[in-house]
């Protein structure tokens, strides 16, 4: 018998594992959750200042690989989704937890 598929983590279980150790409140780079913008700036974000601002830093979680090669496209696409749907401005923002 085959093993079962195993499921891709979610926008937010990807957040919370990537991103929020970095961005919890008094954190250097900022506390940052969806709810912290407006969707319209997350597109911004994630379109044009995600690689700019996360140039050089490493992921010590994840094996002191830069953050840009640790998240793959897919995860980023799946953590941009999370942050957009869940902005400050949509049906229904919230925070990482």
């Amino acid at each position: 018998m085959p093993a079962p598929a195993q499921k891709a983590p979610t926008g937010q279980e990807l957040y919370k594992e990537y991103c929020k150790d970095c961005h919890v409140a008094g954190a250097p780079a900022g506390e940052y959750t969806p709810m912290t913008l407006i969707q319209d700036q997350w597109t911004r974000f994630f379109d044009k200042k995600y690689q700019r601002a996360h140039e050089g830093v490493l992921d010590a979680k994840h094996g002191g690989k830069p953050v840009t090669e640790t998240i793959s496209p897919e995860m980023l696409e799946s953590i941009r989704k999370f942050a957009v749907d869940h902005a400050a401005d949509s049906e229904s923002p919230m925070t990482c937890g």
